[in-house]
């Protein structure tokens, strides 16, 4: 499975859990860590942690592993390693204080259309 697999598994299990602000920056020529970032926010702890329980098992359905998660039991910032895809899970506040998007602005905002279009 691809990175562009994964982001795309990645992205409609945190649509069908009513992630809010979900955006995709590609980072692959600004960075070694990984292809691409996901950046989602959730309103409230419970509904962080069942997006990323909902990541986790379209991801894994699908035969992609999990390296790591970090900050599932505070859930104000969920990071999940999946390799070549990093999500990040934040509350709003949160989100607004690390602003990643800003931090890799030099990495390329996808459109969520790019994603959804792929075959299935």
């Amino acid at each position: 499975m691809n990175s562009k697999e994964i982001t795309r598994l990645a992205i409609r299990a945190l649509e069908e859990k009513k992630a809010e602000n979900i955006e995709v920056i590609d980072i692959s020529e600004v960075s070694v860590i990984a292809d691409y970032f996901i950046i989602a926010n959730g309103t409230n702890r419970n509904q962080n942690q069942a997006l990323a329980d909902s990541v986790e098992e379209a991801i894994g359905r699908a035969g992609g592993n999990l390296k790591q998660v970090e900050g599932y039991d505070t859930a104000n910032w969920i990071l999940m390693d999946f390799l070549d895809v990093i999500v990040h899970i934040f509350d709003r506040d949160n989100r607004l204080f690390y602003d990643l998007e800003r931090i890799w602005r030099d990495g390329k905002q996808i459109a969520l259309s790019e994603f959804q279009d792929m075959e299935e």
